[in-house]
């Protein structure tokens, strides 16, 4: 199709630059708190969770917004526009009104972030989901650049960090300037069918969503599973850096890791969509869930750096092939005029709401008994929802099934295709 090839280009710049803006503020974020807010396991838990509480009150409405306008590029340019005053935020409002109150900066910081990557990711990434279904290339190799993005910043983080987090926040927003940019250069044509498709979404085809059963179960595997390791990564880097002679090589080590992770993590993008095709999107989700929970259990049971360093690089297999696996399990199963919806709702909605869970009682584990015995609980709580997912999930003949019901009965299947 005309224009497919500038497009992947445009919108895989979009990912590196938005990743990297993210990476830049945020890879260091729980550090970032620990050590220069000085907040403790537990306030730094209400942190994560307020954000995951705003985040998931702004998913719904990203999604619906982005399928009622279809492939109007205005949700990702007010995000772009936002992400320019990352650096302002953080030194001059966020850091200050957490010292001050945590509650206070906790709600301001949680509407900030909130917005702006939180449910931003899942607004972008859907959104470049739909434009490389009409441009008919492959998304895995469009989102693989925004992992190269978060590598590119993170394998600098750690040091810049020891130096004066400040220079992070000013970098991130040096790149939102040019994700700016890129987007406003961005250019998609719409059909009159297109359009038409994209005004008939109603508020009623949200509400039939969540009388299916089938959604439920999926929801069920996202909280049990998915959201476990976004829980996980959140006060990783502070174990982690306790694991050496001072916080400050510990900080250094860690960005170096995160970097090669999120590199390996670019090229399983490139492989995932093999991958999925081979296996299914059923078992794709269950294999990615059963990685999960080796990787955290092993987390809390290996001894040393290098031991949980190994553990922390099997992310790089696991997620790409999640991601990819659940855009395809809701295009098999589920109205696409609602991808935006579903993905932001069914996904990403409920990751933060077992996050928003989570985050406070993995934070006083944390606390009380450890990162280690805490990380054995999460791993096999992942464990214990992949083997259920294994029965509740649809596997390819229900697939086939399902696609059948909505060719012949649209109008009680989220209103049809």
């Amino acid at each position: 199709m005309k224009g497919s090839k500038s497009l992947y280009w445009k919108l895989s710049a979009y990912f590196f630059f938005f990743f990297f803006t993210w990476s830049a503020s945020y890879s260091l974020f729980s550090i970032w708190l620990g050590q220069e807010i000085k907040l403790n396991g537990s306030e730094t838990g209400l942190i994560f969770s307020v954000n995951a509480i705003f985040a998931l009150c702004i998913q719904p409405l990203y999604g619906y917004i982005s399928d009622k306008i279809g492939l109007k590029k205005n949700v990702l340019f007010f995000i772009s526009l936002l992400l320019v005053f990352v650096g302002p935020f953080y030194i001059f409002i966020y850091g200050p009104l957490l010292q001050y109150n945590v509650i206070l900066g906790a709600v301001v910081g949680g509407l900030y972030l909130g917005v702006a990557f939180l449910a931003g990711i899942g607004a972008i990434e859907s959104y470049v989901e739909k434009i490389s279904r009409k441009y008919k290339f492959e998304y895995g190799k469009s989102r693989m650049w925004g992992s190269l993005g978060w590598a590119a910043a993170t394998f600098f983080a750690g040091q810049i960090f020891n130096i004066n987090p400040h220079i992070n926040f000013w970098v991130a927003s040096v790149s939102a300037i040019i994700l700016l940019t890129i987007i406003m250069s961005v250019r998609i044509e719409m059909t009159d069918h297109e359009m038409e498709k994209a005004d008939s979404v109603t508020l009623k085809d949200v509400g039939r969503l969540f009388l299916l059963k089938d959604f439920w179960f999926l929801m069920m595997y996202v909280i049990g599973v998915t959201c476990v390791y976004s829980v996980y990564d959140q006060q990783f880097p502070i174990y982690y850096a306790s694991l050496f002679p001072t916080e400050g090589l510990g900080n250094q080590v860690f960005g170096y890791l995160n970097s090669f992770q999120v590199f390996l993590e670019a090229g399983m993008l490139f492989l995932a969509p093999f991958v999925v095709n081979k296996l299914g999107a059923k078992n794709s989700l269950i294999l990615a869930g059963l990685l999960m929970a080796f990787r955290i259990i092993g987390s809390g049971l290996v001894i040393g750096p290098i031991g949980i360093s190994s553990m922390k690089l099997i992310h790089a297999l696991e997620l790409p092939i999640m991601l990819i696996a659940i855009f395809k399990y809701l295009a098999a199963n589920f109205d696409t005029r609602l991808s935006s919806v579903l993905y932001l709702v069914g996904f990403q909605f409920a990751s933060q709401v077992g996050a928003s869970i989570l985050s406070p009682i993995a934070g006083g584990l944390y606390d009380n008994i450890g990162f280690r015995h805490t990380y054995i609980i999460m791993g096999i709580m992942v464990f214990c929802f992949t083997i259920i997912s294994i029965f509740t999930l649809l596997n390819s003949e229900k697939v086939i099934e399902s696609r059948v019901k909505v060719k012949k009965d649209t109008k009680s299947y989220l209103g049809g295709y």
